[in-house]
Formats: structure tokens, sequence, C-alpha cells
């Protein structure tokens, strides 16, 4: 069925003209979320930081894709022109587009609309939006991008990325890739080519980062990859292709897969596995284990039963090490005969294997759980290593096709755990006479921090085993998975004086069998943090009122819609019961906070924390370090702060007509302010009017100092 699909939308696919090589789409309704370019490929270099893979995508700085290399070559090839080539190469980049790579197609449906978000009249989501070319509600998936680009080998290349938002498949991408020998070399409708294509390898090979903030932690060219190690699982997939994964036997290694995890780096005097936050608390900041699992691959054009046989080639290679093709001239022949054979499962330079190469690298279990020789120092290519994966050899009539299926997925310890293991492990390694006990995963004791550490980090790898299996799970089930009830359409965040107030219109879904309710979870201080659940309600209920809310601290939210389970009782996609729609269409971004009537007396007015003390910023603010609140202030007013010696450092202006505003202790200069007295001038700039009496309280131009101390 999905064979059957996938061709038709790559028929009307090839009806689009010609796109911008820079166009992108963007997925944000998963915890992963990441961009796709139309050239066929992506690399993540964004002129400031390595870009995309974020997961989970709750917190900053969580980036894991370094880049993806995608070459395709075929034997004995007759260009256009009627040169012949012995080996022809493409590689996928973006200086190649015009040249050897045409992209024509880049578009994006939905499942549904993306739900409208205000906080306090503000629509939160217009910004930062989803770009989407079509709503599908007969699509399973919440998202599919389609990417089809054409070849100067007459081999176009139709991708389809599936995106799901249901919690037990939120965290990996399916993958679709038909290519077809269509003959077209260029951007028009003209067919150049109707020869057969014979001996076709396809590849890739991918880098991670394995996480953006852990790079800025172990350092030393770990943004691009530098000690990222790889491993591969399912060498005997032959013996175990017909077996089951489901409930009863969930995490399985006998999956077609490579991943990656951060490595030691030999810069660092300290265990790095993990990325702990050792100027910090601890936290591990680089739990993730990334990489691609393979779920289908057709055996021929017309046998398009899953061949157990291929990838050709799954290991890892070393990531700047490749032959450079692209030119389409002559002299690049070599270099495409290079191509051809490191597709064809030969490494190029040698630099690669098909071992584990963690295993290979560093022996015996305790060594393995230290952890501390630094893969650098073993593939010596100062870009890293790639999970590299190829296929082939096909061969395609003019017409045929070819379709090759995998997931791409993250998974590792939760933020929660991250915090809990990081800070054990701070503890003791600032304390060397900590010895324990340590507890690990299986309950069991050690007295080495190192290995307690690396113990835990180390369940990543089940742990991204488990969703490559939901991932084939999916697949096999025609990516039908029980699905979650749509979210409500609209959520609305109101700030007030005494409470918080929440409303939002119904779930589409809310007609529909098993449909349960409504739940409201909350944080406080950052929107990067735990969520609380604090409301949980019937289906014809859509408002509740926050009562509990502190003055001066700031609050976020998100609103799912959920199901009694009804529809999820087989174990077959993943864990039975009840499934909630995702908190990333609702999730706000901007705080809402208590807003107290505005003062009506200059005198009264306070500003909190005074003095403010950066040592005592926990018991402030929670997750506002920074905060300073200006109290009882007059509800239309500009605060004007200066230095003790007269320098006016900032300027707000406050018009909400509340009696509070808060400023990040920044300057206009974009800088944090250091240790002294400062003064604030707040001046009314409207007059205030008694509404009952009509008694004038604040004549315009009515303004006081009040002093503050801040401590650094």
């Amino acid at each position: 069925m999905i064979k059957l699909y996938h061709v038709s939308i790559l028929m009307i696919g090839f009806a689009f003209g010609q796109v911008a090589e820079t166009e992108t789409r963007y997925v944000k309704v998963s915890s992963l979320q990441s961009h796709f370019s139309a050239y066929g490929s992506e690399r993540a270099w964004n002129n400031s930081y390595y870009e995309g893979l974020r997961w989970p995508a709750d917190y900053p700085y969580q980036d894991n894709s370094v880049i993806k290399r995608t070459w395709i070559a075929a034997e004995n090839f007759e260009d256009a022109t009627g040169y012949d080539w012995g080996h022809y190469g493409i590689y996928f980049a973006l200086d190649y587009v015009g040249l050897s790579l045409f992209p024509m197609e880049l578009t994006q449906s939905a499942k549904f609309n993306i739900p409208t978000v205000y906080v306090d009249g503000r629509d939160i989501h217009a910004v930062n939006a989803d770009e989407i070319d079509e709503i599908n509600p007969d699509q399973i998936a919440d998202r599919i991008i389609t990417n089809v680009v054409n070849t100067s080998m007459g081999l176009t290349m139709t991708r389809k990325i599936y995106v799901f938002s249901q919690q037990y498949h939120d965290n990996y991408f399916i993958k679709e890739f038909t290519f077809t020998n269509t003959g077209n070399t260029d951007w028009d409708d003209e067919i150049e080519l109707n020869a057969p294509l014979n001996g076709i390898r396809i590849g890739w090979g991918t880098r991670y980062s394995c996480g953006r903030e852990g790079t800025l932690n172990i350092g030393d060219g770990q943004s691009w990859g530098k000690h990222s190690w790889v491993t591969v699982r399912g060498e005997n997939y032959t013996e175990h292709m017909n077996d089951v994964v489901d409930e009863s036997n969930p995490i399985v290694d006998w999956l077609r897969s490579g991943f990656s995890w951060a490595g030691q780096s030999h810069v660092n005097g300290y265990n790095n596995i993990g990325a702990p936050d050792i100027r910090g608390n601890g936290r591990l900041t680089s739990p993730h284990h990334v990489g691609s699992v393979v779920l289908h691959v057709d055996k021929t054009a017309n046998d398009t039963t899953d061949d157990p046989e291929q990838p050709a080639f799954l290991g890892w290679h070393a990531g700047d090490t490749y032959p450079k093709v692209g030119n389409l001239q002559s002299t690049d022949e070599l270099n495409m005969s290079k191509v051809y054979n490191m597709l064809s499962g030969n490494p190029h330079e040698g630099l690669g294997g098909t071992d584990r190469f963690d295993e290979t690298t560093l022996g015996e279990e305790n060594d393995y759980l230290i952890h501390s020789s630094d893969p650098y120092t073993s593939h010596n290519d100062g870009g890293g290593t790639n999970v590299m994966m190829t296929y082939g050899p096909f061969d395609l009539a003019h017409g045929e096709s070819i379709t090759i299926v995998e997931a791409e997925g993250i998974n590792g310890l939760s933020r929660k755990m991250c915090e809990i293991i990081g800070s054990r492990w701070k503890q003791a390694y600032d304390n060397s006479s900590d010895n324990g006990p340590f507890i690990l995963p299986d309950g069991s004791e050690t007295t080495d921090k190192t290995i307690y550490k690396n113990s835990w980090v180390f369940t990543g790898k089940d742990s991204l085993l488990l969703t490559f299996g939901r991932a084939k799970r999916n697949y096999d089930l025609n990516m039908e998975i029980p699905q979650p009830p749509l979210p409500p359409t609209l959520f609305d965040v109101k700030s007030g004086g005494d409470r918080i107030y929440l409303s939002w219109e119904p779930s589409p879904s809310e007609n529909e069998f098993g449909f349960a309710g409504y739940k409201i979870f909350r944080s406080v201080g950052k929107s990067d943090t735990t969520y609380e659940e604090i409301y949980n309600g019937s289906p014809d209920v859509y408002s509740f009122d926050d009562l509990t809310p502190i003055r001066g601290f700031s609050y976020y939210y998100y609103l799912v819609a959920y199901n009694d389970g009804s529809n999820n009782t087989s174990g077959l996609a993943n864990p039975t019961g009840p499934l909630m729609s995702s908190r990333f269409y609702t999730k706000t971004t901007t705080p809402a906070f208590l807003r107290r009537k505005a003062g009506n007396h200059l005198d009264e007015i306070r500003i909190v924390p005074n003095p403010f003390h950066i040592g005592a910023s926990r018991l402030q603010y929670p997750g506002e370090k920074n905060k300073i609140m200006f109290l009882n202030i007059p509800p239309q007013c500009k605060i004007k702060i200066y230095t003790e010696r007269g320098d006016l450092i900032k300027i707000i202006n406050h018009n909400d007509g509340s009696g509070d505003e808060t400023w990040d202790s920044v300057t206009s200069t974009r800088q944090i302010v250091i240790s002294g007295i400062y003064l604030a001038n707040i001046k009314v700039t409207e007059k205030m009017i008694d509404e009952n009496t009509g008694e004038v309280l604040l004549q315009k131009g009515e303004s006081i100092i009040k002093k503050f101390v801040v401590i650094r």
C-alpha cells in the first residue's frame, strides 16, 4: 500500500518546476525537530552553528546534526553529449545545484492547521510557524515533506519524510527514498536520456555532534563531531528479519542500524562522557545517541520485497576523507571511480570499517565503561566519523524505480536523569574521597564515579534501539499507528490580577469515540524546563483559572487533548493506554504572570529584590536569575535607570495598565549590570483618574527616584 501511494505522489511531483536551491522546510511539532533542504541533502552549518535534529526540542542547544554527505554513482554511463564514463558519480551539495543537481519540489503537507496560541493578546506562533503548502486530513503522519531532485545522471531522487507527534513515535523521522530512471537531466520537462542505468550505487555518510550544548562542554572540535563514536547493529539481521517486534520484545539489536554518541576528547583532564557541566552543577549535556535504522530496501525494480543483504556497507567512515567530485569534467573521472569503489563497500583510503568501531577500539568491559580513548586518535580525521550506509548495485531501465526506507532517530537519558546522575558525579568529582557507593542502572553498586556516570549514559543505546524498533513497527503497520486526538484549535492565556485565565476552543476530535478531555501543564520561570500537570478536565469544559501563581514569577503552559486509550490496546505499535496531542502545538514561549492593580501613590513603589544579590538568585525568581521587578507603579509610566554617577543605562516604557514591570538587568547595550548602586526614575506618562469618582490620582509628568543595589 505504501508503494502505490508513493508512486502516485512521485508522478505529481514531476509536474512541479524549479525550486530555489536554498529553500528549506522545517518541522516543529514533535520532540525531534529539524529542517530539510531543496537540493536533497543537509549541511547543518548556518554560518553561526550546526543546526538541526534538535532533541529534546523542549530545551535550547540540542542540535545534533553536522552533515549528511550523499552520493550516487553508476557504471558505463553515457551522458547527453555522448561521452562514455566508465564510472559517473554525483555528490549532493549546494555548490552543485544547476550543474549536477536540479531541485524540482520541496513541499510540506500537514494533517491539520496548527492551533492559534495567544498570551496576553499576542499570537506567539505566528512568527515561528511551520511553512505549510497543503492541508491533507487524510494523511496519517502529522507532517509529510516531499523533495524531488533531478540529476545530471537522469536518475531522479524523491524523498519523503514522515513526521509523527504521537508520544511514542515523536523522536524519529521515517525517510523514504525513491530513485527513478527518468532520463531528465535538468530542470525542464524534456527527457534527455532513455537508456538503462547500470550498477547504480547509492550511499550517505552522516555525522553527528551529539548535542550542541554538550559540544560546548567537550570543546576541541566536537561541534562538528571530531570525537564522535560510531557503532553498528544488525550483523545477524538475516536470522531475525521475520521476528516480531512488539511490547513483549521492544528492544532488539538485530535491526540494521548505525549510530553515534560523543566520546572522550584527549584535551580534557576529566572523563567527559555525557559532557557533564563541570563548571556548573554537573548536569549531563550530551546523553544523545543518534543514528539511522534501515527499514526496507527493494531487491530490484521488479521485486519490491525487502533485501536482507542490504545495505552493501553499514559501518563507519572518516568524516572529511572522501573523493571530491561534482564539476562533471573528464578530470573528475578518476575520483568518480573512487566514489563508486567507496559506495561498493571499500572505505576511501582505508579509513572506515563495518566493525563496531567503539568495541574494537575500547576492548574489555571495564575499559569500555571508562571510555577513556579518544576516537579521533583512532580514525585520525579532524572531521570526525560518519555513520556510513551504502546500497546497490541496482540496474534500472528507463522508467524503473528502486526504493530505500530508513528512520533517523535520537534517544537517551531524560533531562531529569541528566540532572540526577550529573550532579551526583560532580559531587564526587569535587570530593576525591567520595567513593560512593553509586547505584548503577541494574540496581547494583560501584565505588567508581566514572563507571557510574558512563553506565547511565550508555543506557541511551538501548533507548535508541527501542526507538528504532518502534520505527520498524510503524513502517510494518503501513504507518497506521494509533492516533492521539487533535489538539484544541485555540489556546488563550491571559494574565490577571489574582489569577491567570486559561481558555480554549474544542479539539476537532471531541466527538470521536474514546475522547477523554483536556490536560494543562505548567512550568515556572522559563519555558525550557520540566512541566507539572495542574488541570485534568472533561470534554465539555473549555476554561480554567490558575489560582496558585505567585506575584513576580513567570508562568508557561501547554494544553493537550487526550483519549482513554480505547484505540490503543493491541501493543503492536507502542505501549497501550491513553494518547495525548503533542505539547508543541500549544506550548507557550511568552510568560504570563500576575498583574496587580496599578499603584496610585509614587511613594509606594517598591523595587524587588533590593538589594539584588546574584548569590540568592534561586531564592528570588526561579528560572530568571537576573530578574528585578518594579511594583506598585503607575499604569502608564517611563522607567529610566541610571548608574550612581548618572549614566543612563536603560529605558523601560511601561504601558500595559498593570502595577508591575520587569527588568532582566541588561542595559540598552546588552550588557549585564555590574555590582553597584543604581537609581530608577519613574515618571508618569499618562494622567491617572479614579474611574468611580473622577478624581485625578496622578498627573502626567509626576516622578520619583528610587535607589537600589546590585551585588554580583
